[in-house]
């Protein structure tokens, strides 16, 4: 079976990002080839991968778990399409149920105490994040020819990743780029601060800010542990960079709808902003509860209560 998981990640690689690469060559090693590697392919039955799951579940997540098993789906699946076997043996399998887990959203109150807590240069790399619902390896990745402050609008065309072997900068994710519009004074305090910067079409707008990273985009690590912090210092608990494009979805779906909201975060599909990211507001339940409640109470009009009298006589 190795031999066939080498042909097949040589063919499929191709095409993928390169932290995409990375990630499946590392589950491959780890989770697949160290498990099944040996077996023979047209020998696997789903007894034997129920039990490869089983054994998974025992040390891992459920999602590293599924991860592992839609891999080996997938070089499954190749096999069968290339006639190297009848049928795939990723059938009728268990899988181990994921946590429900709730994105954190917050309030404009939260977010505006979030951004009086960063230092200075974090300030409008938080507020992209909440009212631009950019993904931090987005925002990093911006440059000064990726701004138009004049007319408030933000081209997302690159996104940073970082690896073992460094950062890397490729298209955003699923290729989704897009312009956005920011609020006003969003796109004032980001012109304000394009004025610390070299004037150079492709200066990072966050760059390092130790000597040897001079010329090149800020650190995603270095940027969290400062957020972390802030997170403190205003109060908050349990909030991470991804929240703020979560709390962007769930304003935007609230104000505008979910297409308009999955739209902005670059999501070709909806359903994945409503899965994952955008939520109900919390006062909403109520305020619908209340519309509900004049809906059931209203006295009938004129015109109801003639037509009411109509039906009766």
């Amino acid at each position: 079976m190795a031999e066939w998981v080498e042909q097949w990640f040589a063919a499929a690689a191709s095409g993928w990002k390169a932290k995409t690469r990375h990630t499946y060559r590392g589950v491959l090693d780890r989770l697949v080839l160290a498990h099944l590697g040996g077996a023979q392919l047209v020998a696997l039955r789903p007894i034997q991968v129920n039990r490869w799951v089983g054994t998974l579940s025992e040390s891992l997540s459920p999602s590293q778990v599924r991860q592992a098993y839609r891999l080996l789906a997938q070089v499954m699946s190749s096999a069968v399409d290339n006639d190297m076997i009848p049928a795939s043996p990723c059938r009728g399998i268990r899988l181990p149920r994921l946590p429900e887990a709730d994105p954190r959203i917050l309030t404009v109150a939260d977010i505006k105490r979030l951004v009086d807590a960063c230092e200075a240069a974090d300030r409008v790399l938080v507020l992209l994040l909440a009212y631009g619902g950019l993904r931090i390896g987005e925002a990093l990745a911006l440059r000064r020819r990726h701004s138009d402050v004049a007319q408030g609008r933000v081209m997302v065309s690159e996104a940073v990743t970082e690896l073992l072997g460094g950062p890397v900068i490729a298209t955003p994710k699923n290729h989704q780029r897009r312009e956005l519009v920011v609020p006003t004074f969003v796109a004032r305090q980001l012109a304000e601060h394009l004025t610390d910067l070299p004037d150079e079409p492709d200066a990072f707008v966050f760059p390092g800010r130790q000597t040897h990273t001079v010329g090149r985009q800020q650190s995603y690590h270095s940027f969290r542990r400062r957020f972390v912090q802030a997170v403190a210092d205003a109060g908050l608990t349990d909030v991470t960079p991804h929240d703020l494009r979560a709390t962007h979805a769930s304003w935007v779906a609230d104000s505008h709808g979910v297409l308009v909201a999955a739209r902005r975060l670059g999501h070709a599909n909806a359903g994945v902003t409503t899965r994952h990211y955008a939520r109900a507001m919390d006062d909403r339940d109520a305020q619908v509860a209340k519309h509900l409640d004049k809906l059931g109470t209203a006295k009938p009009s004129g015109t109801q209560r003639a037509r009411k009298r109509r039906k009766e006589g």
